[in-house]
């Protein structure tokens, strides 16, 4: 069994933590979108929850943790119930939520990595099923909303390399029997640093080389 990061109390809350911060933004994505309440609490739950589920139905650890316990599947609501009656004090904190954001996908591509591994994947397909912890839920929100996802979209700062970067460093610790609980934490911390220098300095990933389209943002559909 690999050494974990934090004790199991102090790790459900983190997971609270980051679950609640990944609601919110679904639920301000659906308030934007002019949603009802059902809408927006379906939002929050799906981003909150998605790669999680995903990932555990992936490893075969099923019931998924969403479904076994309860506060995993209240958080997402109270998020939700606080967007719609307090949006516009959320907008206005965005920052601050921005920032939890970028904690949460440090500790979800860790933990999802992690996890996948004790669950008999090899180390890639740990990593990437530590990717997908950690951006799966984003993802399916923004299907849902009818937009392309901001994985996907060259005028978005860096989110899934900061997470790739932080899978790879787990994935490489265990392959070099090195993974405690000081190099879970440096790679929770460089993820988290490196989502946050890409937000500060807009970061963003290169486009095909020499392409010849001169499609903008405005024009996609």
């Amino acid at each position: 069994m690999l050494q974990q990061l934090f004790s199991p109390s102090v790790q459900h809350t983190l997971d609270l933590i980051g679950i609640f911060v990944f609601a919110i933004s679904g639920a301000l994505l659906a308030v934007r979108k002019n949603f009802d309440v059902f809408g927006i609490a379906v939002l929050a739950e799906v981003t909150a929850l998605g790669g999680g589920l995903l990932r555990d139905v992936v490893i075969g650890a099923v019931p998924p943790a969403a479904f076994t316990d309860l506060g995993y599947f209240l958080t997402p609501l109270l998020a939700a119930l606080l967007v719609f009656f307090l949006h516009p004090e959320v907008e206005r904190i965005q920052g601050a939520v921005n920032v939890f954001d970028a904690a949460g996908l440090g500790l979800f591509c860790v933990a999802g990595t992690t996890k996948a591994y004790e669950y008999g994947l090899g180390l890639t397909a740990s990593a990437a099923l530590g990717l997908a912890t950690a951006v799966g839920g984003g993802v399916l929100r923004d299907v849902l909303a009818n937009e392309v996802p901001s994985l996907l979209r060259w005028d978005r700062d860096l989110y899934a390399v900061p997470a790739i970067v932080g899978a790879t460093m787990v994935a490489l610790c265990i392959r070099y029997d090195a993974l405690t609980p000081f190099t879970s934490g440096l790679a929770v911390v460089t993820a988290f640093v490196l989502r946050l220098l890409a937000m500060r300095f807009h970061w963003r990933a290169p486009r095909a080389w020499n392409r010849r389209s001169a499609a903008t943002e405005a024009e996609t559909p």
